[in-house]
């Protein structure tokens, strides 16, 4: 029999995916060989990807060549595919999907732990993504963002030349290179904080409508669950009419815990315009590109008051307002240290919030080797300013489950709680043996009167704490809508009898954002 003819790209990238795919064809008894083809995106290297025209910039050709029987199988980066199919091809198959993380890879003194995102004040960062710039602007307005294109050693070569301070690459292209990236930084940035491309980290098997003995055998290379995912995430960019490098992010998964599926998604109208996001979840993943389409195309911006100060380069404060909200902000609360002389020597220290964090360290605390476990991203990235990287970090809203899992994780091991005083302990209530979870007072919360009456149409609750204190000085009315910041806040608000309209779904920024935008 012919060996069936492969056509791809011939970066070093494309060539590996052709060759993977390749060596899955062989071990199904089908030999198969390399076609490579450029595309308009390969031969046109002096402009951002944005700002050509037309769409499919990398698949047109290799199209072109299955269309002429030049080629029997296209193997195509999925989000590079335009969303519009020719109508005599299919997609026979979607690979199982790797990492659709980005990596923030900079140099070493680049690096600024104290700033978000790790990156020194005014760094200059490379990408023509759309997607990327827009998101990169909406959390460090200060950065610089300029062009880079080229294949992916050939990316990370520029940075190491000097010609930016950072760059951003998908992890899937990185991690399948096998890249030595020793002598820089790299910071795999959270993906739910971060939003991927549609499909990002999966690869297409495409064929002629008319080969069907070869759709047939492909069907042993396909992966239901991400072509069920990704689906929805291109779905998003059909419903906003974009190609591939629209700026727009969306991320699908699939929560085993809750048996649902959940989409997150963020759009800007340009690449230097603020994104607005959102986020739907559903037993029915066909219902939520059109949700999350119509929570971030039909919000109306308000006015919204959250129980924090407003920071530099706030990105809650700086996306709304951009957006054309009304936002303000105070904390109802004042945290003052606890001193300690001493404390127990454990094989674990785990922080529930980023004052424990902050306190914890500030009385520089002699350790050993212990591990570190956080209740969020938020909290290992202040544990990181301290020069420590957490092993576990909770990835819920939900504190007794992250507590659950995290005493799965310690086991039998004893483990230090930086906390609180009259702290609620969830975490530690989980445990088997009590007598593993040491606690240890490092701060305790001061209690602040509002200065006046808040009128604003969103209250935005951070803590339980800032609750207690907001309810102590006036009402909340029917007409205010109300969001908590995790479970816990959740719980205070309606011991109180308050209704809560939204959960944000994340710990950071992010999940505020989408809660306020979300709402209903």
């Amino acid at each position: 029999m012919k060996p069936i003819v492969i056509a791809t790209r011939g970066s070093e990238l494309a060539l590996w995916q052709a060759n993977f795919i390749k060596a899955s064809l062989s071990d199904l008894g089908i030999s198969s060989t390399l076609k490579i083809i450029k595309t308009q995106g390969d031969e046109v290297q002096h402009l951002s990807l944005h700002k050509l025209e037309g769409k499919g910039f990398f698949t047109k050709e290799i199209e072109d060549a299955l269309l002429a029987n030049e080629a029997d199988i296209a193997v195509h980066s999925h989000k590079d595919l335009p969303t519009a199919s020719h109508p005599d091809l299919m997609i026979a198959a979607v690979t199982e999907r790797e990492d659709p993380s980005e990596l923030l890879i900079s140099k070493k003194e680049s690096v600024d732990v104290y700033q978000r995102l790790g990156l020194k004040k005014s760094a200059l960062v490379g990408t023509s993504s759309a997607r990327r710039q827009s998101q990169l602007l909406a959390f460090r307005p200060d950065l610089t963002v300029v062009d880079l294109r080229g294949n992916v050693p050939t990316r990370i070569q520029k940075l190491r030349d000097g010609n930016y301070d950072a760059i951003l690459l998908a992890a899937a292209g990185v991690e399948r290179l096998a890249l030595s990236l020793d002598d820089l930084n790299v910071q795999k940035l959270n993906v739910t904080e971060f939003l991927p491309a549609p499909a990002q980290g999966a690869l297409a098997i495409q064929i002629r409508k008319s080969d069907s003995a070869l759709a047939n055998s492909l069907s042993k290379l396909h992966h239901q669950l991400t072509a069920t995912l990704i689906n929805a995430e291109r779905q998003m960019l059909q419903l906003f009419k974009g190609g591939c490098h629209e700026p727009l992010g969306a991320y699908a998964l699939y929560d085993d815990e809750n048996e649902k599926y959940i989409l997150r998604a963020c759009h800007a109208a340009t690449a230097t315009g603020t994104p607005a996001s959102a986020i739907a979840s559903s037993n029915d993943i066909t219902t939520l590109a059109e949700r999350v389409y119509k929570k971030i195309t039909q919000h109306q911006p308000t006015s919204v008051f959250i129980t924090r100060n407003e920071r530099k380069n706030d990105y809650f404060f700086y996306t709304l307002k951009n957006l054309g909200y009304q936002v303000s902000g105070q904390t109802l609360i004042e945290m003052r240290p606890i001193n300690f002389s001493s404390f127990a020597d454990t094989e674990w220290i785990f922080f529930s919030s980023k004052n424990a964090v902050t306190f914890f360290f500030g009385q520089k605390p002699i350790l050993k080797n212990q591990l570190f476990g956080c209740i969020a991203k938020n909290t290992a990235d202040e544990l990181r300013k301290h020069g420590h990287r957490a092993t576990f970090i909770g990835s819920s809203t939900d504190t007794r489950l992250t507590a659950k899992q995290f005493a799965a994780k310690a086991g039998h091991a004893t483990v230090l709680f930086p906390q609180a005083k009259g702290s609620m302990r969830t975490v530690q209530q989980q445990f088997v043996r009590p007598q593993n979870a040491i606690d240890l007072n490092v701060y305790e919360t001061i209690h602040h009167a509002l200065p006046e009456n808040i009128s604003s149409q969103i209250l935005l609750f951070t803590s339980p704490s800032n609750v207690d204190s907001f309810l102590a000085a006036q009402m909340i009315t029917k007409q205010q809508k109300v969001i908590a910041m995790g479970q816990a806040t959740a719980a205070a608000l309606q011991r109180h009898n308050i209704n809560v309209n939204a959960l944000s779904d994340t710990f950071d920024d992010t999940g505020l954002v989408r809660a306020v935008i979300g709402l209903e």
